[in-house]
């Protein structure tokens, strides 16, 4: 308890993973691990969303499908054009993969092919974003390419997926109605797709109509919330970021926490706990930040910069929406100089 230190809760991600399958049903959770399951480490939530009910794993690119792989014999997506060395590793490790582009969909088959298996695809529609994703009037050339290739044996179309704007509820009204129609066409060709997704965390929350048979969600699952938005009812951070006080002057106290950590050192002003309440923070450097001074404060005390809210502390977002970023930024450029603790 030296240095700086991320506590992270296994109970309280327990708790989230079930009340937003709760909230999805029937729709199901892809639970998404991005970026090392947003800094909060895979290894141990992988086995933690399996016993309370998770059965699909959403990895972004095919390196972190992997690692998900040798943790779980459940259902594992990567979506992230990526290399055909990459391709062919995913093959060989029944991972799904999300398809967006017609080079990408060739480089697939052909890996497929070259291995002389059966690869799940999930075809992107492009719904407006323009986050990858064939275009409406690519949608026709692609279902015809997959389809071809499914006849053969070396697809699986088993998913149409895509991802909305969220700009606002008519964008992602008029992008539901896209998805829909390619879902439609592929269906006309012969396509028996076995899921569909539409949603992330943010729609998939409060849209319940836009859902499809699976939603992709992440940060919510770990507690964080969107910038700007709401609370997100019995959801809480799982993660609490606390640091020593190493110094005490008169006007300020020294916390070992600082750029070098990984917090923004634009974070000047944000209020923090400490064991004398909320205290502003006045400058951050590199290995330390100051913030205003507390009646009885001594080295070795500890001063919370994030958590669940249940000390009076801020949560990642809150400190997020001062720079105009997410919450999931502020955790995830947390370095490896922060220890890592997962407790029950």
């Amino acid at each position: 308890m030296s240095g700086p230190l991320l506590e992270i809760s296994r109970s309280a991600f327990r708790h989230n993973v079930t009340a937003v399958r709760r909230r999805l049903a029937p729709s199901e959770l892809l639970l998404v691990m991005k970026d090392d399951a947003y800094g909060l480490g895979i290894d141990w939530a992988v086995a933690e969303a399996s016993a309370v009910g998770v059965h699909w794993f959403g990895g972004y690119d095919i390196p972190t499908a992997l690692r998900i792989r040798t943790l779980t014999d459940r259902r594992v997506y990567a979506w992230a054009t990526s290399p055909r060395t990459e391709i062919a590793q995913a093959i060989a490790a029944d991972v799904d993969l999300g398809v967006g582009s017609a080079a990408y969909l060739d480089d697939v088959i052909a890996e497929a092919e070259a291995a002389g298996a059966r690869v799940r695809v999930h075809l992107k529609i492009d719904t407006g974003l323009h986050r990858n994703g064939f275009r409406p009037e690519q949608w026709h050339d692609a279902v015809c390419t997959a389809r071809a290739a499914e006849r053969r044996g070396s697809i699986s179309i088993s998913g149409v997926w895509s991802h909305l704007s969220e700009a606002s509820d008519a964008d992602d009204d008029a992008s539901q109605r896209v998805f829909l129609d390619a879902v439609e066409q592929l269906v006309a060709a012969g396509g028996e797709p076995e899921v569909l997704h539409l949603t992330a965390s943010a729609a998939a929350w409060w849209r319940p109509e836009l859902r499809g048979s699976l939603s992709r969600v992440g940060a919510f699952c770990y507690g964080i919330r969107s910038a700007d938005g709401p609370p997100l009812d019995s959801l809480r951070l799982i993660a609490r970021l606390s640091a020593p006080v190493e110094e005490v002057a008169a006007d300020a106290v020294r916390v070992g926490i600082g750029a070098f950590h990984g917090l923004p050192s634009i974070l000047r002003g944000a209020e923090v706990a400490t064991p004398g309440g909320s205290r502003r923070i006045i400058d951050i450097g590199g290995d330390a930040l100051t913030v205003e001074p507390w009646e009885g404060a001594s080295a070795g005390q500890r001063v919370v910069l994030f958590g669940p809210g249940t000390q009076g502390e801020p949560d990642a977002t809150a400190l997020a929406e001062r720079v105009d970023t997410v919450g999931e930024e502020i955790i995830t450029r947390l370095t490896p100089a922060v220890r890592r603790l997962v407790v029950d």
